[in-house]
Formats: structure tokens, sequence, C-alpha cells
């Protein structure tokens, strides 16, 4: 693991949190995000494509089984994919790859070609990821740019998620759920054609020494301790669309009652994020990455999820997953700050990828967490297990924070002058 001191150059003075001297390439990037979003409709209503083909629901938890290997897969072999062969043709790679992958799935009747399908999407549906995240930190060289950018495309991947189900629930009962897999290609294609003109072809790495190497990024302690302090804390930001309904079934609570709690939560995005993003702007201008905030994200979002426990109506079911927002909105940009300081320039992709995969996990996880706590103590054990699943990701970042406290110093600001001493007359 590195270990040289790195002094951050001095704070930039023009207000780097002027948008509109964004790169073109960044707008697009942002736009085909939200668009990818706004249309993912393949993973949530996978399930009930696969309910519509009559399967039992053994092969329906294998097949969404494979579907998340696939996007756990992902994301490690497009991180390195894109250091290595360069970040516009794997970003076109994985959409085309989605363009064809996701029909397939909508037609596909047998289980084993459904199986197949699902593992594929899985691959490319979040892909985009760590080639945007790799993007965002080669082209904008400061940290406060990067962070505004990241707040923005965390709302606009919130807003987009909000936007998949309700556009998604409207349009099954006219057009059917195959269809949506059809309009989830569509927008891959719209995201291809994007970075086809905005982004710039880069040569593939030519030297041994410029190549992404797994060996070591799995070697960096600091991107281990990045990785399971967010894996905790992503437990429970999981737990908002996996193990909040599971909780709100235990109290006779249907779907549409579910649904009011995700209106809660797009609500306190849409207000929160436009006051924390360039708060959390400024905070990178001052040298050292946001171990800090990342633990204190890691806490909100125990607390909120962890509140969810002691819920039992609509209305309290929704005041927690709003107390978790700001706490996800920080971990996302807390994170994505460590992850641009520590990951070296020829390996941005991978240390994103490798990030990545803890959102996947952490969605297996977090239903895995919920069941046994219901079977075994009821909606108060579910609570306090996804509260100590926050502490511990503060918890880690304590260890974390040691290891680049010798990393990266403040910017040095020069003292003044002393002024020469005046000769006393006689």
């Amino acid at each position: 693991m590195p270990t040289t001191a790195v002094l951050t150059e001095p704070p930039n003075p023009v207000p780097a949190t002027a948008s509109t001297r964004w790169p073109p390439v960044i707008w697009a990037l942002l736009a085909g995000t939200f668009l990818v979003r706004a249309a993912g409709f393949a993973y949530p209503f996978l399930s009930y494509r696969l309910v519509e083909l009559g399967f039992s629901t053994g092969v329906v938890g294998w097949i969404l089984a494979a579907f998340g290997c696939g996007w756990l897969a992902g994301q490690l072999l497009c991180g390195w994919l894109s250091d290595r062969y360069g970040r516009r043709i794997t970003l076109l790679g994985t959409m085309v790859t989605a363009a064809v992958t996701l029909p397939v799935l909508a037609a596909a009747q047998s289980a084993t070609a459904v199986f197949a399908a699902a593992f594929i999407a899985g691959v490319v549906y979040d892909a985009h990821r760590p080639i945007v995240s790799a993007v965002i930190a080669d082209t904008l060289p400061s940290e406060a740019s990067r962070t505004l950018v990241n707040g923005w495309r965390h709302f606009g991947v919130n807003v987009g998620a909000a936007l998949t189900g309700s556009l998604g629930g409207l349009l099954a009962g006219r057009v059917g759920i195959g269809m949506l897999f059809w309009f989830n290609a569509a927008a891959c294609v719209g995201f291809a054609l994007i970075a086809l003109r905005f982004m710039t072809p880069e040569l593939a790495s030519d030297g041994a020494a410029d190549r992404p190497s797994y060996r070591e990024a799995l070697a960096d302690t600091r991107l281990w301790l990045l990785s399971l302090a967010s894996l905790a804390a992503l437990t429970c930001a999981a737990g908002m669309f996996t193990a909040l309904p599971m909780l709100m079934t235990e109290d006779g609570l249907d779907a549409a009652a579910y649904g009011w709690t995700q209106v809660a939560s797009a609500a306190a995005v849409v207000v929160l994020s436009p006051a924390l993003t360039p708060w959390l702007s400024h905070r990178a201008l001052r040298g050292t990455p946001m171990v800090g905030l990342l633990a204190t994200s890691s806490l909100v979002l125990g607390a909120g999820m962890g509140a969810a426990g002691l819920a039992s109506s609509t209305l309290g079911y929704s005041l927690a997953a709003a107390i978790a927002v700001p706490g996800e909105i920080i971990l996302f940009i807390a994170a994505s700050d460590v992850i641009n300081r520590i990951a070296p320039g020829h390996a941005r992709g991978l240390y994103a990828g490798i990030w990545g995969t803890t959102l996947a996990i952490a969605v297996i996880v977090a239903p895995m967490l919920a069941a046994w706590s219901l079977d075994t103590g009821g909606d108060l054990l579910a609570g306090v297990t996804t509260f100590t699943a926050g502490l511990l990701g503060a918890v880690l970042c304590v260890p974390l924070r040691a290891l680049l406290a010798g990393q990266f110093l403040p910017p040095q600001v020069p003292l003044p002058a002393r002024p020469a001493p005046v000769p006393i007359q006689a």
C-alpha cells in the first residue's frame, strides 16, 4: 500500500462550484446516467416477469440471485476494462450488450435461457457506475468540482429511481412487463449514442506499470476498509427497498403504503440535495478525505432505518425513510471523495468498480438480515441489527481515518513575509 504523503494543492481561487464550467462530457454523462436509471425497469420488475412465466418460487430466487451475481461481477469487470481499454469503448460495449440482452430477457421462456440472460443483464445493468466515476475523476482536477458533480449525479439517480417505480407501474398495466425491458434497452441505446458523441476515444494502456492490477488494488488496506465501511452503511440504505417492504408486510401494510414511503424518500432527496451538495463541495476544499462524514452518514442511515423497527404505521415508516435520506446522500458523495483521493490514476475505474460491488452485496445482505431478524425477534430485532450495521460502518472509519491521516494534509497557506527591520536613526 502506498505510504507517500501527499500535499494537496491550494484551493483554486475560482469557485469550484460553478457548474457552468463543467465540460460537455460531464453534462452528457449525467444526462445518460439519469436516462438509464429512469428507464431502468429490468431489475425492479424482473420478479413480476418471472411470475408471469409461471416459475416456482425457488426458480425465481435463483434467477434473481443470478442477476445479483452478474451485477457484482459487472462492477469488477467493467471498472478494470475501462482502465485497460478506455472509458468510451467500455461504456459503448456495455450499453450495446444491454440493448441486445434486455429484449432477449423479455422474450425468453425457458428457465435456462432466462437464467443466462438475467446474469448478463446483471453484468451490464449498473456497469456505467465505475466508468462515469472514473471519467469524473479524469476530467475534473478539483475535489470540490468532483464532489459537486457526484452530488448532482446521486440526485439524478434518486429521482430516476423514483420515476422507474412510478412510470413502470403505470406502463406495465398498459403495455405489459415485457415491453418495459424494451424501454430499458432503448435507454441504453440512447446512452451509447451519448458516449459516441461526447466521449473521446482513448488508447489502451501499453506499459505494464500503467495497467490496472487487481493484486495492487486488493493489497490496498485503505480500499478494504472503505469498502467494508460502505458495505455496512449500504446494508442500511439497501434496506429502504429490500427490508422495508418485509417489515411493513409484517405489520399488515400493503404495497400502496410502501409506495408512500418511497414518495417520502424522493421528496427528502429533492429538498435536501440542493442544500447538502454545495456544502459538501465546499467541504472538499479542505484537502482531507471525508472519512468523518462517511462515518456520520453510516450512523444516520443506521438510525433512520433502525427506527423502522419501531414503526407500525405508514406515517412511521415514511418518517424513517425520510430520516435516512441525508445519510444516503452524504454516503455516496463521501465515499466517492475517498475513492478519488486514494485511487492511482491508471486504476480509477478498477477502484470504483471494486467499491461498486458493495452495493450489489448490500442488496443481497439486507433482505437476508431482515428475514433472519424477523424470524428470530420480530420488528424490534430488525431495527437493532440495522442500527448495529450502521454503527459498524462508523467504527470501521476510525482505522481508515488513521491510515489516511499522514497521506493527505490540508492545504498550506503561506505566512505573510516578516517586514524588514527599520534602521534606528541616530
